[in-house]
């Protein structure tokens, strides 16, 4: 008993004497590391590198307990395969990879362009969401499926070379016309670059996320993919149902009507707009579609 006080004693001094010599620039550097160690918990917490992850970190601690005991076959074994791991990880992580390498340079960009957006004023990005959301109306009406990226930070061009440049001001009759179920580019996506329709009949990836629920589409699939490998944000309608929904970092909206779907594209693509027009009639809004989409849920 005596031996586990003095051991507690010791440990309790040794850690106060750590605590002591502290200075500020100890306490950014374990924040900092703290801080990137919970954003790679929340990347690949709902991703299907979550299960990899686990995975690595048994060896770790395998490797670890090898080093501990003595197990000296253990960890020869384990030494050799963290000899070709960081390759493997790289190889099994790449899209994973490239999709929070592509945000993460993103970020920065973010600011400076919302800068140049107050500069320039909004007047023909709301322009924009107004056409769109009012072809997006018209083809839910009936039931006309479409598939719209815009594109943001993260430039699209590998996706824009697989469908035909269109390069023309968006317009709702020019996106019904596209998307008319005898139209040769009706199958693809169009993408908006820079407040124009830049290209349609364009090819998206498709989401590999097991969680999606079954009874989503091909076109819903592509969406929700476009949307974990960019930050682009992408509407899309169901041609089985009419139904809109719009897709943005991997996470899926449904039950969109015109009002909702053009205060949600107004406050991803125009948040000052959206702030400046808030207040009480802005928060009712947001409850009324909140209320709309509760019983859709996210995929």
């Amino acid at each position: 008993m005596n031996g586990f006080l003095e051991g507690l004693k010791n440990g309790r001094d040794y850690f106060l004497s750590i605590v002591t010599q502290m200075k500020l620039i100890d306490v950014i550097d374990i924040l900092a590391v703290a801080f990137l160690l919970y954003q790679v918990y929340r990347f690949v917490r709902d991703r299907r590198a979550g299960k990899l992850a686990a995975g690595v970190v048994f060896l770790l601690i395998l490797a670890l307990v090898a080093e501990v005991v003595g197990l000296k076959a253990v960890g020869f074994l384990m030494q050799n395969i963290f000899q070709v791991g960081l390759l493997a990880l790289v190889v099994v992580f790449q899209p994973e990879l490239r999709s929070g390498l592509e945000k993460l340079g993103g970020e920065p960009l973010k600011g400076l362009k919302a800068i140049n957006e107050i500069k320039d004023g909004s007047g023909s990005k709301n322009t924009m969401i107004k056409e769109l959301c009012e072809a997006a109306s018209d083809l839910s009406a009936s039931k006309t499926g479409a598939l719209i990226v815009i594109e943001r930070t993260t430039k699209l061009g590998d996706v824009i070379k697989s469908g035909i440049v269109v390069n023309a001001d968006v317009s709702s009759f020019l996106l019904k016309n596209i998307f008319f179920n005898k139209a040769p580019l009706h199958d693809g996506a169009v993408v908006i670059r820079d407040g124009r329709i830049h290209a349609a009949g364009c090819f998206l990836p498709l989401s590999t996320n097991e969680a999606i629920i079954k009874d989503l589409g091909t076109r819903h699939r592509a969406g929700i993919g476009m949307s974990e490998n960019s930050d682009a944000v992408v509407v899309i309608v169901s041609e089985e149902n009419g139904m809109i929904s719009v897709a943005e970092d991997g996470q899926l909206r449904r039950g969109f009507n015109y009002s909702t779907l053009r205060r949600t594209l107004e406050s991803i693509l125009t948040p000052e707009t959206a702030k400046n027009g808030g207040g009480k009639s802005g928060k009712r809004s947001k409850r009324k579609q909140t209320k709309e989409n509760k019983d859709e849920g996210a995929a």
